[in-house]
């Protein structure tokens, strides 16, 4: 496992500046062949009222993975109690155990056995104000290092803050409801809540909430930040 490890610490970073598709992608194969993983999984969580769904970045699962195990158990595969913060010990989930995580039934922890994720390590990237996740898995249990687990999530935290532009649009390309959206457009032409409110029919306590809601998807400090985030991103 030490070789690994070591393999992990020469892995380069494609391109001077890397800000393509293809050197996510490249990278995250290294990486992913590194730790001795057979899959990866970037992605960030799409937050909402009713939902908290994956919004699926770059991966090389299968479709069928996918589309079976559905994008809310990915999303709580991301954010479960065995979720590794940069610096902590990886955990990992053994699916044919059937853990008892929530969100993660039996069956569908089964059925990630029966399409090659073993074992599956999920670990948090803090890049810049955003936070994603990144899931590595293997069909055997004890394939992956968790040494080069935690170098490997120090790289990812890296290299994605070097390519803030790729991130920006992918991972919030429009994560707005509609009703959302239509605050911020307001908000962006100087209206108070009251008057937005008054615009759409709601109590300004409504109009708040909407608000704070997109604040949070943009991880924004504030609403002038969420209005200026939203501008650049072409969404309002």
């Amino acid at each position: 496992m030490t070789s690994i490890a070591a393999n992990l610490s020469d892995t380069e970073i494609p391109g001077n500046r890397p800000a393509s598709r293809g050197d996510l992608t490249a990278f995250l194969m290294e990486t992913t062949e590194a730790v001795g993983a057979d899959n990866y999984m970037l992605l960030a969580i799409q937050h909402d009222q009713d939902k908290s769904d994956a919004q699926i970045i770059a991966s090389n699962w299968i479709y069928d993975a996918v589309q079976l195990t559905g994008q809310k158990v990915i999303a709580c595969l991301a954010q479960s109690a065995l979720i590794t913060a940069p610096g902590g010990r990886p955990r990992s989930i053994v699916t044919a155990a059937a853990p008892d995580l929530e969100g993660l039934s039996g069956e569908k922890a089964r059925l990630l056995d029966v399409l090659g994720h073993g074992e599956i390590y999920s670990l948090k990237l803090n890049v810049g104000r955003r936070c994603l996740f990144v899931l590595f898995s293997a069909a055997c249990v004890g394939r992956i290092d968790p040494d080069a687990l935690m170098t490997a999530q120090f790289h990812c935290c890296y290299a994605l803050s070097r390519m803030p532009q790729l991130l920006a649009s992918v991972a919030t390309q429009d994560p707005l409801s509609e009703r959302e959206r239509e605050c911020l457009f307001w908000v962006s032409e100087g209206k108070t809540t009251d008057e937005v409110a008054v615009i759409l029919g709601v109590s300004s306590n409504t109009v708040n909430s909407y608000i704070t809601q997109a604040i949070r998807k943009f991880s924004a400090s504030n609403r002038a930040m969420a209005v200026a985030t939203a501008i650049r991103s072409g969404i309002i």
